[in-house]
């Protein structure tokens, strides 16, 4: 299929940061062959031509950091102290199983799909079955079984994950759209030992390892007390660090830490909208731009921060970022939207296929219609995106050349079936989730 893209402000997000006002592009199959201002050309010779109405067209955004089988979670002890190991943990232990891990992933899906992600990063459980479920929904993404050194709700022993993991790496690895890897939940979490099977596993099959990392404040207190370290201190002098490595949050970062993320080449998953949220503080990401660390945006999961889309995140990077260093110049629109795009993209160690619309690459790109009454007028595209524009502006949506969303409908799925299918297995979820509701007087 050949198809030409049309009468659109295209965003090509390349390292030159092209971009047309009446711009179009060709692609054909899964690959694009042209971008440009648009001239009048024979559209005879075209299986299909879409015209964008004025929208405009950019590279699919891409979330480097998110767990799509906690859906369920969302909304659940919000404003609740410690919610990880006071609430999230036991819960999901309790409660969590296949279907239901599926049935939110196929939602979380949808979710991001509607909100213009293309490609994501996962860690979380049941991870073979969760990839079916990306599989048959044309999603790309990097997908990890999560490996913590406590039992598990998918693994009666400790570290069950690490098995799990190396098989489901040797299942997984050629496919077109998934990219597996191996997933420790943290440093913390997580012993030496199975630390550096981890790295072994990773370097053995050269797929990427991602975890939560300087995240929270005691893990930064256990590593000082320790070992008189901190956590990424700690992953060098074991070994285990390396640019295959994908690291989540980095909140609490010394200046050596910058230097040993820069050294080893690790790409961070800056998560602004869940940390803020929870109130662990604002990473230091214009020192580690400065570093020429490679850096992306990423939600979290849905019990974390509560959404699944990158706009939501934009909004939040360009707010905490301006205000924590007093300078509203800083990170002027088109950076921050680099981050969700090109600089994801870096970050999955895919920008030779996927974050930016250049010939040779990926067809990943979606359509952001300027109709809506919070898309006029477009004196800069870039700011309209970043601080005008939400997730109910996305019109199309193509992963691999394959549209999964026009005119803001899911193409493969219905919404409505998949909310279906997870309240339905959310049904015992929601009865037992009732003893651990805590009372805001109580938090």
């Amino acid at each position: 299929m050949k198809i030409l893209v049309k009468n659109v402000i295209l965003l090509t997000m390349n390292e030159r940061m092209d971009a047309y006002d009446n711009g179009y592009m060709i692609f054909e199959d899964d690959i694009i062959k042209e971008v440009g201002s648009f001239t009048e050309m024979d559209e005879t010779c075209f299986d299909e031509v879409i015209d964008g109405e004025k929208g405009i067209l950019l590279p699919g955004m891409i979330n480097t950091h998110t767990h799509i089988g906690m859906v369920p979670f969302r909304s659940l002890g919000d404003d609740c102290k410690d919610r990880l190991r006071r609430f999230l943990f036991p819960l999901e232990n309790e409660c969590m199983n296949k279907d239901l891990a599926v049935s939110s992933a196929r939602y979380a899906i949808a979710e991001m799909l509607l909100g213009g992600v293309t490609a994501f990063l996962d860690m979380y459980y049941f991870e073979d079955d969760i990839a079916r479920a990306c599989d048959d929904m044309k999603v790309r993404a990097v997908l990890g079984e999560t490996v913590i050194s406590s039992p598990s709700c998918d693994s009666d022993k400790p570290n069950g994950g690490l098995e799990y993991g190396e098989e489901f790496i040797r299942k997984w690895h050629n496919h077109s759209l998934l990219t597996p890897m191996i997933a420790p939940h943290a440093p913390n979490t997580n012993d030496t030992e199975v630390l550096r099977k981890v790295k072994e596993i990773s370097d053995k099959y050269n797929v990427p390892f991602s975890l939560h990392l300087s995240e929270m404040d005691y893990e930064i207190d256990y590593f000082k007390e320790k070992f008189q370290m901190t956590p990424i201190e700690y992953l060098e002098n074991i070994g285990v660090i390396g640019e295959r490595m994908v690291a989540a949050h980095c909140i609490y970062l010394t200046e050596n830490d910058i230097n040993l993320l820069k050294k080893y080449k690790v790409k961070v998953a800056h998560c602004i909208g869940a940390n803020t949220k929870s109130a662990k503080g604002v990473a230091p990401i214009k020192k580690l731009l400065e570093a020429n660390i490679e850096v992306g945006l990423g939600t979290d999961g849905p019990s974390s921060g509560n959404t699944l889309d990158i706009f939501t995140q934009l909004k939040l990077f360009a707010n905490f970022h301006k205000n924590e260093n007093r300078d509203r110049s800083i990170f002027p629109a088109k950076e921050i939207l680099n981050l969700a795009t090109l600089g994801g993209a870096q970050v999955l160690q895919m920008d030779n296929l996927i974050g930016s619309l250049e010939p040779g690459k990926k067809a990943d790109f979606i359509i952001v219609e300027t109709k809506s009454v919070n898309m006029f007028p477009i004196y800069d595209p870039y700011s309209v995106l970043v601080y005008s524009a939400n997730a109910s502006n996305v019109d199309s949506v193509f992963v691999n050349g394959v549209p999964l969303v026009r005119n803001k409908r899911l193409q493969l799925a219905q919404l409505e079936d998949l909310k279906e299918e997870l309240d339905y297995n959310m049904f015992n979820f929601k009865r037992k989730a009732k003893k651990y509701s805590i009372k805001s007087d109580n938090i």
